[in-house]
């Protein structure tokens, strides 16, 4: 505790001052945890000293509160390009990062239990940095690493603005150039050197001789003990594919909290095992009111994650600059909607999807300096929708279809 709390007093977090007659003074708590290392022992006992933002009223002591979070498919693209061009991956983590951001509005909040000022018992603390459980604290912690980052030279991607990217043509990627980052970033906040990328975010990084292997097998084994299922019997597929779920089926779960909570942690595995992706949409399309058959689906997947603790991602190198997508479709199997969607409809609806991605994924090649040496093959299954995808001409049966899907032809032109 008194590790963290002169952590706050280095920082300026606050400074004391009377309490003001009318003011909304929000209390906090110290927070108690246990950190482990990534392959799961004890590393050491933390406290923290966290404010009740939800007493925050809006409009008087918070406003903007939204904060970019980068898209795992960036993640993805960032990496593997770094194993095929044989880029050094380095790790840093910043020391309790919401406090470098500066607040804009008049926060006031009580003196830490424990550590009240003997001389001034009643004043209350003025912040002046973000402290964690401010509805604004991702906020504020944001803008100021990005301003420190473009001092450096850096830009944020235009298709991803959580990614920042350096690219000078008076300086070569080096080892010199690499230290120096590093030095200035550890000067300006207070950061961790990690070294060699090895665990981030709950994935564990093991390099190979082929490449890297992303895994998340610490992360599933703490959602299969949340969701109680850490001594179920495994199978193997994730998801019944004979069986359609739908809305109305079977009987209400009566608490869907812990349904939702399970469901949403399931969405974050997906990231290293995307054999699980399919089988966790299917289950969060029914989160606002899930059914007891939907239950059952989360049973299913817990109980495949079981069996395959230890897959995950491999990026292999790969000397090839192409990008290939493949596009398939099944909402004319879905008992909801199955009467309203046709068939070619359905195709060329996904068709449009990944051809939206696959741009996407074209820009950020592209501004990483590493673009794609030839068009991008986008595979369907369906001959009506490869046919929609090239002829120009709107006959009566494809006007109902919106003009934002037409934009396929454009890029099949292209």
């Amino acid at each position: 505790m008194k590790e963290e709390f002169n952590v706050l007093m280095n920082n300026n977090a606050w400074c004391l001052v009377p309490r003001p007659a009318g003011a909304n003074v929000i209390f906090g708590k110290w927070i108690f945890r246990h950190k482990l290392h990534p392959d799961g022992p004890l590393a050491c006992y933390k406290a923290r000293w966290v404010v009740r933002g939800f007493k925050q009223e809006h409009g008087v002591d918070y406003d903007e509160t939204f904060s970019l979070v980068i898209k795992p498919a960036t993640i993805r693209t960032v990496l593997s390009i770094a194993t095929s061009a044989s880029w050094p991956i380095h790790q840093l983590d910043v020391k309790n990062a919401f406090l470098h951001g500066t607040l804009s509005e008049t926060i006031f909040c009580e003196q830490p239990a424990g550590f009240v000022d003997s001389l001034h018992p009643s004043h209350v603390c003025k912040l002046t940095k973000s402290l964690y459980g401010l509805k604004q604290a991702p906020h504020t912690w944001f803008p100021r690493f990005t301003s420190f980052l473009h001092k450096l030279g850096f830009q944020a991607s235009k298709v991803d603005t959580s990614l920042f990217i350096l690219h000078s043509t008076h300086q070569t990627s080096s080892p010199q150039l690499h230290h120096h980052i590093v030095q200035c970033l550890c000067h300006e906040f207070s950061m961790t050197d990690l070294g060699p990328l090895q665990h981030f975010l709950g994935i564990h990084v093991t390099r190979t001789s082929s490449g890297l292997f992303l895994g998340q097998e610490q992360y599933a084994l703490d959602i299969l003990k949340h969701a109680g299922m850490e001594n179920c019997n495994p199978v193997s597929p994730p998801i019944d594919t004979k069986a359609k779920l739908s809305a109305g089926e079977g009987s209400l779960l009566p608490n869907p909290t812990n349904y939702r909570s399970i469901a949403g942690a399931l969405q974050y595995l997906t990231l290293t095992c995307p054999d699980l992706t399919y089988a966790v949409q299917q289950a969060c399309l029914f989160m606002h009111a899930p059914w007891e058959p939907h239950q059952q689906l989360l049973k299913c997947i817990f109980r495949y994650v079981h069996g395959t603790i230890h897959y995950g991602l491999h990026l292999s190198r790969s000397p090839g600059k192409n990008l290939v997508a493949y596009s398939d479709a099944d909402w004319a199997g879905c008992p909801d909607t199955r009467r309203s969607t046709s068939g070619a409809e359905a195709e060329y609806r996904a068709v449009a999807n990944a051809v939206a991605e696959s741009c996407w994924l074209r820009q950020l090649l592209q501004e990483l300096h590493r673009p794609p040496s030839t068009a991008t093959v986008v595979f369907c299954d369906n001959v009506s929708a490869r046919y929609l995808s090239t002829n120009s001409v709107q006959h009566q049966w494809t006007k109902h279809i919106e003009i934002d899907l037409h934009f396929v032809w454009d890029k099949v032109a292209l």
